[in-house]
């Protein structure tokens, strides 16, 4: 037993739900990963990455990024099917390459769920002012930005601002309906969703017949003389960063052991919810480079700000997608909230964090005390720093796990043979190979200060686990059971 070992996954028994209750079905664990999905990436970063790298060939940039993320669902898939554990890419990577691994693959994690919390929070608080703004009451700036922004250089400075209070807010409202229970949090994630899902199709379905065609000329347009800064890099470069619109369809796997049918529902609905949100996105960014120039959306709000350019005819809309925003980047925020604490209480289970994170409240069913840590966490994080920021580090942290569970598919091919699979990937190599490539890639055209706050993070992981998690380990101390399965 070291730090290589696979934890074992025998095969016959049903999942121990540790506690927790199973009220979750196909319909439900869909509307998760729609829900988780579909916020920040379509409302703020969409904007951004435009504005910034891609222009109107952000539409371009999402056919990619959902491209790469079509490999890697379909191994999540085939994974979910044969280990429907919760903990997602942590627990596949523990079956497959071991405990070490799958540490700094639950330490990444960290990074694209309580951070993608934190960054839809900031988009969240965005919205919220602006719609305040449209009804009268205008909130202080030094209230409503976070306290640090990222300069012309990519380092961090003051911003003039105290703390962001709305995002904090938010944060610790959700945290408070997910400490409930998994019941009461779905069905607020449903009414949620079918509110955000309502708004994006009125602003799609109404806002196409404002499109002025010059906005789109060039789709692509011209590279400034550096890498990612427009022209087919850029396209590139913008496809990392918007893979953080993808984050969220994954976090149904953290969820098999509240699923009622966790082999048959959670590679269901994690194909489902993919191809929902995908079609959704390249409407959206099409509809909105259509609408306002690419330059102008470079905003916490740029959906509000595209419709503004629609004039009269779509003035309307704006209140509407003022409260679609909020009550639709909420819900988002409810599931990464959500994927966030299981994976602390699937790695809490293995020994690897404090046992604190796997107790379960006798009426609520729920671990209360992680879900508490990863909302105050997450709402520290959102009042202090920047969208942009934040969404660098969801994106890298993201791709670097989905290649990881692209590798894990090809090995349990060659060793596990004979397991069962509810559900097989087609054409698992060249689909396994595309996800580990495309992953990569996209790793590799982000910038490069997002790479040296990678490795920073992971340092500080491996400090943990030398420290803590390899000595508590209960696979390494020889007590622990096999993950039933």
């Amino acid at each position: 037993m070291g730090m290589w070992t696979l934890k074992p996954v025998p095969q016959g028994a049903e999942v121990d739900a540790g506690g927790l209750h199973r009220h979750l079905g196909l319909g439900s664990l869909t509307l998760m990963g729609v829900g988780g999905t579909i916020g920040a990436g379509i409302f703020v970063i969409t904007g951004t990455a435009a504005a910034n790298y891609a222009g109107p060939g952000i539409a371009l940039s999402f056919v990619l990024a959902g491209l790469t993320c079509l490999c890697a669902a379909l191994c999540y898939a085939e994974l979910a099917s044969m280990i429907p554990v919760s903990g997602s890419a942590y627990t596949y990577t523990y079956a497959t390459l071991g405990e070490f691994i799958a540490w700094m693959i639950g330490w990444n994690l960290i990074l694209e769920y309580l951070f993608a919390t934190s960054t839809i929070a900031s988009g969240w608080s965005g919205y919220f002012t602006a719609f305040l703004a449209e009804i009268g009451v205008f909130l202080p700036h030094w209230l409503t930005t976070a306290p640090l922004m990222l300069g012309q250089d990519g380092a961090l400075v003051r911003s003039g601002a105290w703390l962001n209070i709305p995002a904090i807010a938010i944060v610790l409202f959700l945290t408070t309906v997910l400490m409930f229970g998994i019941r009461a949090a779905a069905r607020w994630n449903a009414a949620m969703v079918a509110v955000k899902i309502a708004v994006v199709l009125l602003v799609i379905g109404f806002g196409a017949f404002h499109v002025r065609a010059e906005n789109w000329v060039p789709f692509i347009p011209d590279n400034r003389g550096e890498f990612g800064e427009f022209g087919v890099s850029g396209v590139v470069r913008a496809a990392g960063i918007v893979f953080f619109a993808y984050v969220g369809f994954d976090m149904v796997s953290s969820s098999a052991q509240e699923a009622r049918n966790p082999r048959r529902d959670i590679p269901l609905s994690l194909l489902f919810s993919l191809g929902i949100c995908t079609a959704l996105y390249l409407a959206m960014c099409l509809v909105m480079t259509g609408l306002a120039h690419y330059t102008q959306l470079n905003v916490p709000h740029p959906v509000f700000v595209a419709i503004a350019q629609g004039g009269e005819p779509l003035a309307w809309l704006k209140p509407l997608i003022s409260v679609g925003a909020i009550i639709g980047l909420a819900s988002a925020m409810l599931v990464t909230l959500y994927g966030q604490t299981r994976i602390f209480f699937a790695m809490a289970r293995d020994g690897l964090l404090p046992d604190a994170f796997s107790k379960v409240h006798p009426v609520y069913r729920t671990p209360v005390f992680g879900t508490w840590f990863v909302g105050l966490g997450a709402a520290l994080i959102a009042g202090l720093l920047p969208i942009g920021l934040l969404g660098e580090l969801v994106s890298i942290g993201t791709l670097m796990a989905f290649s990881i569970v692209c590798l894990g598919v090809l090995i349990l091919r060659r060793t596990k043979a004979d397991w069962p699979r509810a559900f097989r990937a087609p054409l698992i190599w060249p689909v396994a190979i595309c996800g580990i490539g495309g992953c990569s890639y996209l790793m590799y055209s982000l910038p490069g200060d997002t790479w040296i706050r990678l490795a920073v993070w992971l340092a500080i992981g491996m400090i943990v686990y030398f420290g803590y998690g390899i000595r508590r380990s209960v696979l390494v101390r020889g007590t622990a059971s096999a993950v039933q399965v």
